[in-house]
């Protein structure tokens, strides 16, 4: 009888310890699952409710609670798209306008841990994206002692639409930017529930690159997420651009003429249509659907918030790859020869051509290449950390990337996620060294020790010194090796504000 008892002591302790880890939010109970690292992964949590039907174009709304336990052992579904990147690789549940999910890897043992967090927003162009995609992956940002989450936001004409109607409906008597609604409602819930997963909701740091990049910027900006993180990273990207957003009125006809396309020149008749029509319609359209200034999610010119130090009072690091543009985007099929760099710049800048030539010298597949670059993303983000730099009131640091992945010509556009998130052996697509190793430990040891303290310096790695607004300014040259430099890249952003239209 004695030895029964043990037997059944003993199986009911391993049970316990095998049992799936669970987690208590505000909406109800949720089972993860415990990696061989160690993290605990909780997948497809909704932190909002179904923007469908009478939901489709509104504020994201609460989340409903649920009985018993959730399984959180898989991705949600990634919201509604076109298929644009073919370096997208999703590991998410289908496509569906039932979309609003987060994903959280913690590696806390306890609720009582109070980790800093990481909230990460896919880049995509406003278009296509996903939480799920193994490059934004949270395990190995997790194993460095950060809660890590990944969440997905409404995109292209789900997620920006601007209409007279939806205008006229809203309390705050705007429309467009529910992605980026979405987002700050994700923010909202992290400061809710993170500490049940061993989070600390006062040492929260969003991120992002490309149109993550773009997110981060007008969240700094943005009312909804007064409050509600403490640190800011951005890969390639601002809001802070050569062209504004688009003002709400401008958005308001845009959408006007993708109503028309759809054939559904309603309100009633849009939400009618179902999501894949919705979709389809954007072909049709052609209409590339982006943040607007729309005064309630960003309320006025984003420049002009930040040179009033409007913004979130938050250390940021930021910055940019050398071969974000290529360029034949501006010499098109002609060759790299000084005649034809001048003809295009004539081309481009009229008048302004020799000024051009003068700030964007040297070699002239170089000069063309980093002149692309900043007319696409180069210039935005110069402008992001010049800014917060003058006015921010907190240390901000500025990175320039120029390792490119094995086989490429440059440091393209995204090639640094991979690096910075630990996330390389889930890219099988190249074949990564030994030194492409060594540079995505240190990277991402900048970016977890900022994540921790604000501040990425720590022991055993280059001290990356801090950025100063106007010229001279000082920021890491992140490569093999990397290195910390001085900016002699002035003259293009000094041309540059010549040409913004802000």
């Amino acid at each position: 009888m004695k030895k029964a008892g043990l037997l059944l002591l003993s199986s009911l302790f391993a049970l316990s310890a095998s049992a799936a880890p669970r987690a208590t939010t505000a909406t109800g109970v949720v089972e993860g699952v415990s990696e061989a690292s160690g993290v605990t992964a909780y997948k497809g949590i909704p932190y909002a409710a179904a923007p469908v039907g009478q939901l489709r174009w509104k504020a994201p709304q609460p989340a409903a609670k649920w009985q018993g336990t959730r399984k959180a052992d898989h991705f949600g579904a990634r919201c509604m798209q076109p298929s644009l990147f073919s370096d997208m690789v999703f590991r998410s549940d289908g496509m569906s306008e039932d979309c609003l999910f987060l994903n959280v890897w913690t590696p806390a043992k306890s609720p009582k841990e109070k980790l800093p967090v990481l909230v990460y927003f896919y880049g995509g162009g406003f278009a296509a994206g996903d939480g799920s995609e193994p490059r934004y992956d949270g395990e190995s940002m997790a194993a460095k002692g950060v809660v890590t989450l990944t969440i997905n936001y409404r995109l292209n004409v789900f997620g920006f639409l601007a209409h007279p109607e939806l205008t006229k409906e809203a309390t705050h008597h705007s429309s467009g930017n529910y992605g980026l609604m979405d987002q700050a409602m994700a923010l909202q819930w992290v400061k809710k529930n993170i500490a049940a997963f061993g989070g600390d909701p006062s040492r929260v740091t969003i991120a992002g690159e490309s149109a993550g990049s773009f997110s981060v910027s007008a969240q700094m900006i943005n009312p909804q997420a007064k409050g509600l993180f403490a640190g800011a990273i951005g890969e390639s990207g601002s809001l802070l651009g050569l062209t504004p957003p688009m003002p709400l009125a401008a958005a308001e006809g845009m959408g006007t003429s993708f109503a028309q396309a759809a054939n559904a020149p309603t309100l009633k008749e849009l939400r009618a249509l179902p999501a894949q029509q919705v979709l389809d319609a954007l072909k049709t359209a052609k209409t590339w659907f982006f943040a607007i200034q729309d005064g309630y999610v960003i309320p006025r010119s984003p420049v002009a918030i930040f040179a009033a130090g409007e913004q979130a009072k938050v250390p940021l690091l930021a910055g940019w790859n050398s071969y974000e543009g290529h360029y034949k985007q501006i010499l098109g099929d002609a060759e790299p020869t000084a005649e034809n760099f001048s003809a295009a710049l004539q081309k481009i800048y009229g008048e302004q051509a020799s000024a051009a030539r003068q700030a964007y010298s040297g070699d002239i597949k170089q000069a063309a290449t980093e002149l692309a670059s900043d007319r696409f993303i180069g210039y935005s983000t110069w402008k992001w950390i010049d800014s917060h730099a003058r006015t921010g009131g907190k240390p901000t640091y500025r990175y320039y990337y120029t390792r490119p992945r094995p086989g490429q010509e440059g440091a393209s556009h995204s090639v640094e996620i991979e690096y910075a998130m630990g996330n390389l052996a889930g890219n099988k697509t190249y074949a990564w060294t030994a030194e492409d190793y060594a540079l995505s430990t240190q990277m991402q040891g900048y970016f977890a020790n900022f994540i921790k303290t604000g501040n990425p310096n720590g022991a055993g790695q280059p001290e990356w010194p801090q950025a100063s607004a106007g010229a001279g300014s000082k920021l890491m040259q992140l490569d093999v090796p990397s290195k910390a430099v001085t900016a002699t890249d002035d003259a293009h952003y000094q041309f540059q504000e010549t040409q913004a239209k802000h």
